[in-house]
């Protein structure tokens, strides 16, 4: 597919998504972010990659098996004849050749193909040869909600089962970290609970309360926190206002932070499979940003991803 039909395809495909539409509109005045392809040897990780790479969103190198990559591109009739292919012997090599080559500083972002989520991760936080840093890694989830005035981030759904405060801290700090790459110089991050109340009872309200005066001993900078808040209270000034919460965040959160991975998975998947959010997501943490796209992600998604991480490497200015 040429750069122009696909070009057509996302536009199509974010025609009622104006945030997300915005996303893809800035990656493409944006430099072409160098990005390792870790295993791409099935049609939608190798299509979406190449994609990106024909609308000079990425310069993407292709890492992994080359007989089973050349094999791919033939079945699907995907032309191969200017990609850099690192040739390695099978999955778990081409993690490590993959993340060699951001130490090396030849690559700033990383794209998940046909491999297995534990794999890569395997390989990024590696003790010795990673490319982790003092912060936890997690997901950030950059949601477009038709109900919803504004672009919103949400984490973790996807990496951290019960984070502790510690974890909770950074999941903060790298959701902050994003939204303001995305533009928003100050978020207002909405750390969420069943209640708005601190309850002994409810643990993750008291992880609230305590992020909340992290904040304001700047412990965490950047951002704007309030919590707990309920969902309602963090996203509706009308359920804040009818519950007495005076508070900036309430109502007109940026960023939603979730108490565990079960919440923000269910909540995220619901705004997109019942509320018609459209989503792209990737890792915060590591020293580039990683695209974890599902195996079975369609090109819009894998392409806003790649355009999520764009904007976490390489910030307009």
């Amino acid at each position: 597919m040429s750069a122009d039909l696909i070009r057509e395809e996302i536009l199509t495909a974010t025609a009622n998504h104006p945030h997300m539409r915005r996303l893809f509109e800035r990656s493409l005045l944006r430099p072409a972010l160098p990005t390792a392809v870790v295993h791409p040897v099935t049609e939608d990780s190798l299509s979406g990659a190449l994609a990106a790479h024909r609308l000079g969103m990425m310069n993407a190198i292709l890492v992994g098996p080359e007989h089973k990559i050349r094999e791919c591109a033939a079945q699907c009739d995907i032309d191969l004849s200017d990609i850099d292919i690192r040739n390695t012997e099978h999955s778990h090599e081409a993690a490590e050749l993959a993340v060699s080559l951001v130490r090396s500083g030849e690559v700033r972002a990383l794209m998940k193909g046909s491999l297995s989520t534990d794999e890569l991760l395997g390989a990024v936080l590696h003790k010795t040869n990673g490319i982790r840093t003092e912060r936890r890694i997690s997901h950030v989830y950059y949601l477009d909600v038709p109900s919803y005035p504004k672009a919103l981030f949400m984490s973790d759904a996807a990496i951290n089962i019960h984070p502790d405060l510690r974890v909770k801290k950074d999941i903060v700090c790298n959701a902050i970290q994003l939204a303001q790459a995305m533009g928003v110089s100050l978020p207002k991050v909405a750390i969420l609970s069943a209640v708005e109340k601190i309850n002994p009872d409810i643990p993750s309200t008291i992880d609230a309360a305590a992020l909340c005066k992290m904040a304001d001993r700047k412990q965490i900078t950047g951002g704007l926190l309030d919590g707990p808040l309920a969902f309602d209270n963090a996203i509706n000034l009308e359920a804040a206002n009818s519950k007495g919460i005076d508070s900036p965040v309430a109502g007109d959160a940026d960023i939603l932070i979730a108490p565990d991975l079960e919440s923000g998975n269910i909540l995220a998947k619901q705004l997109i499979y019942l509320g018609g959010a459209q989503a792209a997501g990737i890792l915060m943490g590591a020293r580039v940003p990683i695209m974890l796209t599902s195996r079975a992600e369609k090109m819009a998604g894998r392409l806003l991803s790649c355009a999520l991480a764009q904007a976490a490497a390489l910030p307009l200015v």
